[in-house]
């Protein structure tokens, strides 16, 4: 064997040294992504002490006084949090039972996140709501610590208490009436008045709940589980979105209905402050089916509509339409979550 030369050697160490640079790390099948310099740690809601409830809690009640930077729906949108909801409520139809359901969902609850640090003063990640702990036998899921009245975001609807506004089109989906039981009556949202949805409406309400343990079955860790043996991307996000492209519920839209009212209903759900634990919760399950084979990480399938003809035309490079709410991005972006953009983990 030919010695190699001192000057090859020295080219040689040096091209090393710049591929384990972490600014340059790569992920299997996936493109460049610039490593963070730190990542905030998204916890299970129950782990937070009191002062950090408190303080999530704060800041969400932050953004529901913060004047809104586009008022998409004028008559209605005040706040930057009802911004974010109707955000959701035009957007919803192109992002639902689609490829982009789990990045597009990964991208806002992102931008919401930053809005609660940048413009309220949070300090804190975005926390999720763990609902397997919650749902299994012998459990009611009104007893979990996101219904506490002092610590958490109260409980149930009182019954007798909203009339749910006539749908004569279905043009709202407002499908499932009785899981509008009532309005919250205790906790740091009892007197907070929504004014967008339920559905497309426009209508001033009170926080409205319904919670529903025969949903149960579907917040499972069982149901977890057989979700995350799912091989391809493909057949993940259809297996955890659920109704209508399943035929039945599954853990998305059984956690919605679980808790029901307004989180219940496909466009308006965001109106609920714990739309943002429940889908925080959706992506780290993402996120665990993606680390459980380096070639999921920058798996992308499907198409960008929800009726036919199905076209699969969502990759990487499909863009992420957010509104106003930020710039759009590519689907690669927001991938790789312990990379930028994203800078966060889930603990």
């Amino acid at each position: 064997m030919i010695p190699a030369s001192p000057l090859l050697l020295a080219a040689l160490l040096s091209l090393a040294a710049v591929l384990q640079t972490p600014a340059l790390a790569r992920t299997v099948h996936g493109p460049t992504m610039k490593v963070c310099k730190d990542l905030l740690e998204r916890r299970e809601w129950r782990t937070l002490n009191t002062d950090e409830k408190a303080e999530y809690i704060g800041a969400v009640k932050c953004l529901q006084q913060r004047p809104a930077f586009d008022l998409i729906y004028p008559e209605a949108v005040r706040t930057r949090f009802d911004e974010f909801q109707a955000t959701h409520m035009t957007i919803a139809d192109k992002v639902h039972h689609t490829g982009q359901f789990l990045p597009w969902h990964r991208r806002f609850l992102q931008i919401y996140e930053t809005a609660l640090r940048d413009e309220c003063g949070y300090t804190g990640a975005n926390p999720y709501w763990d609902w397997t702990q919650d749902a299994e036998e012998g459990k009611s899921l009104i007893n979990a610590p996101v219904f506490d009245p002092i610590t958490g975001f109260g409980g149930n609807g009182v019954p007798g208490t909203y009339t749910l506004p006539p749908d004569p089109v279905h043009a709202s989906k407002l499908y499932n009436p009785e899981a509008f039981v009532g309005c919250v009556a205790d906790g740091p949202f009892a007197t907070y008045t929504l004014r967008l949805g339920p559905g497309k409406m426009v209508t001033d309400h009170c926080l409205v709940r319904g919670i529903d343990d025969k949903y149960k079955e579907f917040i499972t860790s069982s149901a977890v589980a057989n979700t995350t043996k799912s091989e391809t991307y493909e057949l993940f996000r259809i297996e955890l979105e659920g109704a209508t492209v399943t035929p039945t519920h599954k853990m998305h839209d059984g956690g919605h209905l679980a808790i029901g009212g307004d989180m219940s209903n496909f466009y308006s759900s965001p109106g609920d402050p714990l739309f943002y634990l429940h889908h925080a919760n959706i992506d780290r399950v993402w996120w665990q089916w993606q680390l459980m084979n380096p070639s999921r990480m920058f798996e992308i399938s499907g198409g960008s509509i929800p009726k036919p003809p199905f076209t699969p035309d969502v990759t990487l490079e499909y863009q992420l339409d957010t509104g106003r709410l930020g710039k759009p991005v590519p689907i690669r972006d927001v991938m790789n979550i312990n990379r930028e953009p994203n800078c966060y983990t889930y603990v």
